[in-house]
């Protein structure tokens, strides 16, 4: 539920913070700290009545198109604008899909704290923009793909190789496409993944076929079973973890299901290191 009442106390306390000089307002006396709101109705390209209205938490839920230019206004950073949708509509704002470069190495540090552990980070296209040794040795070898193809659905339904590794593909792609559509519904981010989706649908008669079903899944937690070119058959024990302050990534961790599967991803790892150091740099 949208609660105008905080939403309204929001914004002045957030335009009182804001330097008029800074921003290009000049040449005013000011009684108070802050931009005026008809200063802020500028910024946003809104109607400084309309604004003023939802400073004294009246005039009825604001659009999201306009929750958006007062945010850009008010110089909010991403959790600040998330806020304010949650008090103006009473949900989060559609997700935004942002540069892979913005991946923190502390978040990179987190996968390779997991050294048996394959370990990625996923796009809400659900892109791979990162991962850790275990990952490419057990799972694909990311680094050897050209960006476009480091994604899951791409792999799962155009690579005769991902394709051949899973056991019960059928049913894994189901599942696959049905947590797809849910995390791109539930986040909002259905507009972000159309492109994909239509793509998919061009290239895999499978995928448009799993598509119009319009089911929906739940990633949580499972195993999944590999057929390995080195491990041979492998089962490994997966989880779904949200990304604090990065609603656009989930990380997924899998961990093998008996010791002895983890010593053997660990000789994997070591023996891939070894070929590496004895590979002749192209340089």
């Amino acid at each position: 539920m949208a609660d105008s009442p905080s939403l309204a106390s929001y914004l002045k306390d957030r335009r009182s913070r804001l330097d008029p000089a800074a921003l290009g307002f000049t040449g005013l006396r000011r009684r108070t700290p802050g931009l005026r709101r008809e200063e802020v109705a500028q910024r946003a390209n809104i109607s400084a009545t309309w604004y003023t209205w939802l400073e004294q938490g009246r005039g009825g839920a604001p659009s999201a198109e306009v929750l958006d230019r007062i945010a850009r206004a008010l110089l909010l950073t991403e959790v600040e604008r998330e806020h304010v949708f949650l008090l103006g509509l009473g949900r989060p704002p559609e997700v935004r899909l942002r540069d892979s470069e913005t991946f923190t190495p502390r978040l990179q540090g987190v996968l390779d704290a997991m050294p048996h552990s394959p370990a990625l980070v996923r796009n809400v296209t659900w892109d791979v923009i990162a991962w850790n040794a275990a990952a490419a040795a057990v799972l694909t070898d990311y680094g050897n793909l050209p960006p476009p193809q480091r994604n899951v659905l791409r792999l799962m339904f155009l690579s005769p190789h991902s394709r051949a590794a899973q056991f019960d593909w059928e049913s894994i792609a189901r599942y696959v496409v049905g947590v797809f559509r849910a995390e791109a519904t539930r986040v909002g981010a259905a507009a972000t993944v159309q492109p994909l989706v239509d793509e998919l649908c061009r290239a895999s008669p499978d995928f448009a076929a799993m598509w119009s079903e319009h089911d929906v899944r739940h990633v949580g937690e499972g195993v999944k079973r590999l057929r390995h070119a080195v491990l041979g058959e492998i089962a490994l024990e997966f989880s779904s973890f949200a990304v604090d302050g990065r609603p656009d990534l989930s990380m997924l961790v899998y961990n093998p299901t008996t010791a002895a599967d983890t010593q053997r991803i660990m000789a994997l790892i070591a023996t891939r290191r070894e070929q590496a150091c004895k590979t002749p740099s192209s340089s």
